[in-house]
Parts: structure tokens; sequence; C-alpha cells
């Protein structure tokens, strides 16, 4: 009786409220991209505050990813077993809490260990937002759906770079987490509140261990999940490129004061607006295959020509801005639809596949960062390469795999 009283409260929020139901998911996926992009003007002020190099203090941002990665993979089958819900609020507790200790980072150390627990919380929003979806929607649906989400949260990171870097120029870089922490507390108290649940269909048995590696098994040899996953996450790689080398590049190499950062990276974000306002409007009349085909081609043009640019030194801050606002639009394409062709056919596991393709998106955008962050070369060269590498893996991704 209370789960179909609990199916009858969603449904009246997507007929009556659906503004206020993507609002609320937005909120919710948009945990990941805020808690990076809101302190990235700080990442300079932390290389002197904690006399660091530039490795050591992007594994704040890389070491985040590897906790984002590990930890989806225990809350998809947790969400399968005991719904969306719980386990989203429990991470949003961990978030606050992990989000508070970073205030009290005595060290880089202390910091990066901060960060990793503000990862551990932050994920669950993320990876059960999609799973949320998947409850509710079928294929072109769910890609529609996921591109109206990546368009509203598309807003956080326009915002937090610039809010993050005046927070930082008056109030110091502590004053970024604890704006971050207060923003999870609201949240907490909107998800608890309004935020129904959506798996009517819990699996006892998702949390044995067979059942899982199972699971697991399954999603892995299957040649479609794999090439859309892999699709998303050397898109999703790219970005991380820009996201962990861009405030160096454009701070300490091209002087660019890190108040206007912000700025330079709403343009980033527009490009990505623009991208998922066009595939929610074309995704259901062009298909899901052709719409794929034409972001990861628009993604591959987007990285090679920034590395073209810097190889033939034409870069600059302005240089660099156009070739990442192509790759963002194309990105814009391939996120949500690449989610939806991933997790369409996998109904009865929509947490765990869910889980996965978070995983594995996180865990390889950590990897290329670590490799960004210790190969910076004080010049963007290294960010550049990552890029086109990026595009062309997505690219070979949906085309080799996928659609064979």
């Amino acid at each position: 009786m209370a789960a179909d009283t609990e199916l009858a409260k969603f449904r009246a929020m997507l007929r009556t409220e659906s503004l206020g139901f993507l609002l609320l998911l937005a909120a919710l996926t948009s945990l990941g991209p805020l808690s990076t992009d809101m302190y990235l003007p700080t990442l300079p002020a932390l290389k002197l505050e904690f006399a660091a190099d530039v490795g050591r203090v992007q594994l704040t941002l890389s070491l985040f990813l590897v906790g984002f990665a590990v930890t989806q993979l225990i809350y998809g089958p947790v969400s399968d077993r005991l719904g969306r819900k719980k386990p989203i609020l429990f991470g949003l507790a961990l978030f606050v809490v992990g989000t508070l200790s970073c205030t009290f980072a005595w060290s880089i150390e202390a910091l990066i260990a901060g960060r990793f627990l503000q990862a551990l919380g932050a994920c669950a929003g993320v990876v059960l937002g999609r799973a949320v979806v998947r409850d509710l929607f079928t294929r072109e649906r769910a890609a529609r759906m996921l591109a109206y989400l990546g368009m509203a949260m598309s807003f956080a990171p326009m915002i937090a770079p610039t809010l993050g870097g005046y927070l930082q120029l008056a109030l110091g870089w502590k004053s970024v987490f604890v704006a971050q922490a207060g923003f999870g507390l609201v949240l907490f108290v909107l998800a608890w509140r309004k935020l129904p649940e959506s798996n009517q269909s819990p699996d006892p048995h998702a949390l044995s261990p067979r059942r899982m590696l199972r699971n697991y098994a399954t999603l892995l040899t299957s040649r479609h999940y794999v090439g859309f996953a892999l699709a998303v996450a050397a898109g999703y790689a790219g970005l991380f490129s820009w996201i962990s080398g861009s405030s160096f590049v454009l701070i300490d190499v091209y002087g660019v004061p890190s108040q206007h950062f912000g700025l330079y990276f709403a343009g980033i974000c527009l490009g990505y607006i623009v991208g998922t306002l066009t595939s929610a409007r074309l995704g259901m009349r062009l298909g899901l295959e052709r719409m794929m085909t034409i972001g990861t081609g628009v993604i591959a043009l987007g990285g090679v020509g920034m590395l073209a640019l810097v190889l033939l030194h034409l870069d600059g801050p302005l240089a660099l801005l156009a070739p990442m606002m192509v790759f963002t639009v194309g990105l814009g394409f391939v996120m949500p639809q690449g989610q939806a062709g991933a997790l369409s056919p996998f109904p009865q596991m929509a947490g765990s596949a869910a889980a996965l393709m978070g995983s594995l998106q996180f865990a390889i955008a950590a990897i290329v960062g670590a490799i960004g962050g210790h190969g910076f070369d004080g010049t963007a060269f290294p960010m550049a390469l990552s890029l086109a590498l990026s595009g062309l893996v997505s690219a070979g991704a949906y085309h080799l795999i996928a659609r064979r």
C-alpha cells in the first residue's frame, strides 16, 4: 500500500510538477560538477597554501573521481535492493560531513582525504538520478529526459567557478567548502520531503555477491553496453582534462585573473547547454544512433582542433575556448544519448548498469587527470593532447564496438 501511495505521488509530480521534479534531479546530479568546479579557481592558491606541486594538488581531483568510481558500484546494487531514496539520503548526509571536513584540512594530504569522503557521498545522487530516469521512461524518452537534465545541471558548473573565484578572493578557499556543505544540507531536506521512491520492483537478491558479479559480468560482456559506456566515458575524460588543467593553463600560463576564470568556464557550459538542448529537440526525430554519430564526430573535431591550434602556436585563452566549446556541444549529444543507449536493455538491473557506467566514466577520467597533472609542462599541450585522444576514442568506441 505504501509503495502504491509513493508511485501515485510520483505520477502526480510528473504531471503537475515536472519542472520541480527535473530541477530536483538536476540538483542531485549536479553534486559532482559542483564539488569540482566550484573550487577550481582555488587550485593555484592551494598549491601555495600547502607548498605542493601541481601533481599533488590535482590529486584532490583525481582521487575524488576514484571515490566516485568505486562507490557507485556499491550504490547501484543497494538501490536495486532497497530502492533509490534511502541511498540518496545517506549519500547526501555523507557529502555534508566530507565537505565540512575539508575546511579543517591542515595539509594537502588531509584535503585529499576530505575530498575522497566528499566523493563517497556525492556520487549517490549522480548515479541514482540516472536510475530514477530509467525507472520511469523508455529509451528515446529517457534520452530526452537526460538531455533536459544535463541542460538544467549545466547551470551549476556555469555559475560555480565564478562564485568560487569570488568566494576565494573575498573569504579564502575554505569558504568554498562551507558553501558546498550548505547546498548539500538544503538538498538533503528537499530530497527527504519531496522525492518519492521510483523503484517499485526491488530485487531481494541484488546484494548477493553472486548476483552482483553475474549482473556486472552480463553488462561487461555486452558489446552494446560496453560500446556506449566507453563512448560516454571517453567524452567525459576529455571534459575532465579541461576541468583539471584549465585553471593552471589559463591562470598560470596565460595570466587570466582567478575571479575571471569562471567566465571562460561559463562559455564551456554554454556549449554543453546548446548540445543538450539540441539533443532533446532532435533526439526523438533523428533517433539515438544518428545523434550518437553526430555527437562523437563533433567531439573528435573539437579535440583534434584544439591540438592543432596548440601545435601551430595559435593558442591563447580565446583560441582554446573555441574548440572546447565545439567539444562540449558534441558532449551534449553523447552524454544523454549514450547513457540512455547503455541503460535501456537492462531494466531489471538499472541501478547496477548506471553504477558501472558511472564507475567506468569517472575511473577513466581520474587516470587521464592524474597523467595530465604529472605531465604538465607549463604549456597547454598535455591538455590539448588529452582532449584529442578522448574525442577519437569516444568516436571509435561507438562506431567500432556499440554499432557492431
